[in-house]
This record gives C-alpha cells, structure tokens and sequence, in this order.
C-alpha cells in the first residue's frame, strides 16, 4: 500500500460492464472513507449494453440513452472519481502506476494505485487489406462506434451495404440494415453464417437470412476494399477530401457495390497495455487469471471482461467469450474480492443466444470440431419438434442437435433453431453441461409441461433420449 495516502485507491481501466461492476461492488463493500476509486475510460459512455447496437442501429430500440445502464453522473455521484475520454497509455507494474492522456487536452499525467482492474475489452477485428480503415467502413463495438455508424447511415446518399463476416454481430447487423432499408449482402469466409453452430445448423440460419432479402456469400474470402468518390454526394465529398469512401467490397472472383460497409468478424482481446507491460496472456491472447478474477502471478492487479481468457467447463481449456453476461460476473467478482469479500468465477459452458427476423438461434457446449479439437469421442443425434403441442395453435417446428460423449453418454454441447420459444431453451442445456449430467441423466428432467408451452416430452428432452439410446447401443 502507498503510505502517503490515507486510505487505498482502486484504479480501473474501462468504464463499461466489468470495469464499473467491479468499481460499484467496491464501493457497496468500502466507502469513500476507506476505499478511492479512481476509473479511467477512453469513450463517452459508460456502463452500456453494446449487444444492444445492432436493434439500436435496426430502430427496434429508440435511442443511444435506452442502452446505458448508469451514467457517469450517476457512477460520480457514489464517490467513483470517473475520467471519461481519458486513455490509459502504460502500465507502470513495479512502481504501481499508470500513465493516461486526456483525449481533448492531449496532457498525460501518471496515477498511483494500491490495487488495479483491467477491464480494456475487445476491439473489433480489422482486416490488414487495402481500404479497411476508408471512410464508410465500420466496426461495432462500442456506442462510439454505433453513433458513427447511424451518422454514415444518415448521410449515405445510396442504399448499398456489405457486411463482412456472419457471426452474431454480422448477422444482427444484417437484418438491422434491411430494416433501414438497404439492400445486404453478407460476405463470409465460412461454408454457413454463425459459425458458432455446427454447419447443418448454420444452414438454418442462412435460410432465414435469406428469406429476409439478405444475400448470403459463403466460402468468401475479402481482399481488398475498393474507395473513390464514385455515387457519394457533395456533403460527403466535402467532409472526405480525396474522395475516399469505401465504394466496395472485393473477393477472390467477385466485387459487390457498397455504399456502407460494417464489419462482424469478431473481435480480438484488448490487451495491449497488458502485453506491453509483461503480463501473462493465454492462446486466445488474452489476460489470465484465477478464479478470484486476479492476473496470475501479480496480487494486486485484477482483470475481468472481454480482455481476458475463461476456463470452460466442457473441455477444460481456456476460451474467450466476449459476452457482456460474463463481463458483469467477472465485474462482481473482482469488486467483491477487491472490497475484502472473498468470491471467484468457476467459468463457462459457452451459451449463446440471437435471432434472425423471428428465427431464434442458440448454442452451449461444444461444436462437433471442438469436440475433435480437444480429441473427445462422441455421438451426434438432431431431431425435429415444435415448440408445443402439436395441436396446440403456433405450434413451431424447433431442430435440435446433441452431442453425448462416447461410452459416458457425458452431454457435450446443443445447438437449438427454431420459432418462438426455442432459444431459452438452451438453458436447461446449459444447466445440464454445468452440473456433468449425462443424456440419459437429462431424459428424466422434471421440466414444466402445458400444451401452450411444450410437447409432453420437450424438444431437448426428445434430444437426449436419442442421444442415450445411440450412447448405449454403440457401447
């Protein structure tokens, strides 16, 4: 502890999910009296949901404000000293210090902490080709980002949009650009959209993109994107000296008109001040830590969020899942630690959820390659249900796919498309992967059960006896 203050300082960098988690935890546990909290964020915002941007973007949420969880103002208002367009440049590990630059002053001044929290997130993957930083041409990862995209939407004289990449953020931007609408085209490297989900099932998902009026380019590498002033209008030149805006996108054999190009390749750990300063990264390139949320090897220094590496449950490996739900555990976690609690994050099965139009689309587990990958033998079975009784009215056909491990009918993973009521569904999933049950385990679930609801036996619990009866016959 630095003997020249009273009482400890906390320093966070990052102010959204698992940054200001962790400061707010910390100061339920420590007041001001006790604890300063100090928080760095480079941005304009704080605490928002960035997995709101694409139904921001789409107009299914009404404004910028709707997705901000708390304000600065309010953060400020609990004794947290918030700094925002203020970027952390080093870490300064021995002497227990970093360096920041106020973004509008350009002065760079050094801050003193006693206990530290790394919450820098993810930045969105930019391809090293010609034009992937023109004018025109968007990440989404922050309300930064999602502000500068609706200002390019507005002032695009044409209705052409490319979308690079059809993971979650690629295929929610798709349909949020249709409903603008523009004409889509989504450009991906894979043989099927959500490469989250197992080919067969990704099928699915490019059916519905496609019965929305998106046009699904798959087996597609990018290479270059093409700028010039062609069909951008006077306001647009003026403000784009050069005429420089992305006016396409370009593959091995084929080049697709854009007038707004938006990338969903994903996004890589922000860890850049970590790197620098010699802490430990995983595979993934991301921060690791233990289960208290602390980076391994330095005590006093805490990482939570998109910028760190998880365990998962299912394979035993470290993974990076940049999910906001995470990010707010992790926040929990290293606030509760930070403020003299004691508490830790087991980790992940890998659960995930989104929709195309009314096309819901979820995941938890292990994918067949993953399962490869880790050199686990299994049994795959995909059956065809509804959402409920069959008699019932709306009834809606739901696939589900299982994968049960060899010999100990282990569950592995489940991918679920369908209708309405079909996502949640991965959760009994998801519950079943946390607590090791086997399909045969799952087939005797006492789940809830009215023809409004479900079949009498649940299109997961069909899955798994399917997946047990194929486990016992191969053994």
């Amino acid at each position: 502890m630095n003997m020249s203050r009273t009482r400890e300082r906390l320093v966070v960098i990052g102010g959204d999910a698992a940054g200001m988690s962790a400061a707010s935890q910390a100061r339920r546990l420590k007041g001001p009296g006790e604890l300063e909290i100090v928080a760095f964020e480079r941005g304009h915002f704080t605490s928002y949901s960035a997995c709101g941007i694409p139904y921001w973007v789409g107009g299914d949420v009404t404004g910028r404000d709707r997705l901000v969880a708390r304000t600065p103002e309010e953060h400020r208002a609990r004794d947290i000293d918030l700094r925002l367009r203020t970027e952390v440049t080093e870490l300064d590990l021995d002497g227990q210090r970093v360096r920041a630059r106020d973004a509008d002053s350009g002065q760079e001044s050094w801050t003193s902490y006693d206990r530290l929290v790394i919450a820098t997130g993810a930045r969105p993957i930019r391809p090293d080709m010609p034009g992937a930083d023109a004018p025109g041409v968007h990440g989404v990862q922050t309300l930064d980002d999602g502000q500068a995209l609706l200002d390019t939407l507005e002032h695009t004289q044409g209705r052409r949009a490319v979308v690079v990449g059809a993971g979650y953020i690629g295929v929610e931007m798709a349909e949020a650009l249709i409903k603008r609408g523009y004409e889509v085209t989504v450009v991906n490297r894979g043989s099927e959209p959500m490469s989250t989900l197992d080919p067969d099932m990704g099928r699915l998902v490019h059916e519905a993109m496609e019965g929305l009026g998106i046009t699904m380019v798959n087996d597609a590498e990018v290479t270059k994107i093409l700028t010039g002033d062609g069909g951008t209008s006077p306001l647009e030149r003026s403000r784009e000296p050069g005429g420089g805006r992305v006016r396409a996108v370009v593959t091995q054999d084929r080049e697709f008109p854009a007038d707004v190009v938006v990338l969903g390749i994903g996004v890589r750990p922000e860890t850049t001040l970590a790197r620098a300063a010699g802490l430990p990264l995983g595979p993934h390139g991301g921060l690791l830590t233990d289960r208290a949320m602390r980076v391994r090897g330095h005590e006093n220094v805490w990482a939570g969020g998109d910028c760190v590496e998880v365990l998962d449950l299912v394979s035993g490996q470290e993974r990076h899942i940049p999910l906001g739900t995470h990010a707010n555990k992790h926040g929990q976690i290293i606030g509760t630690n930070v403020g003299g609690g004691y508490a830790t994050f087991p980790g992940v099965v890998g659960t995930a959820v989104s929709k195309v139009c009314d096309l819901e689309i979820a995941r938890t587990g292990l994918r067949e390659k993953d399962a490869h990958r880790v050199g686990l033998r299994f049994h795959s079975v995909t059956i065809e249900s509804t959402s409920r009784a069959g008699y019932y009215p709306n009834a809606s056909p739901m696939t589900v796919k299982m994968l049960a491990e060899h010999r100990t009918g282990r569950l592995l993973g489940v991918q679920i498309v369908g209708r309405e009521g079909a996502g949640k569904r991965v959760d009994i999933a998801a519950v079943a992967l946390t607590a090791g049950m086997t399909a045969e385990q799952m087939t005797m679930l006492d789940l809830g059960y009215a023809p409004p609801f479900s079949p009498v036996w649940d299109p997961v619990l069909v899955a798994a006896r399917k997946a047990a009866a194929k486990v016992r016959g191969a053994s």
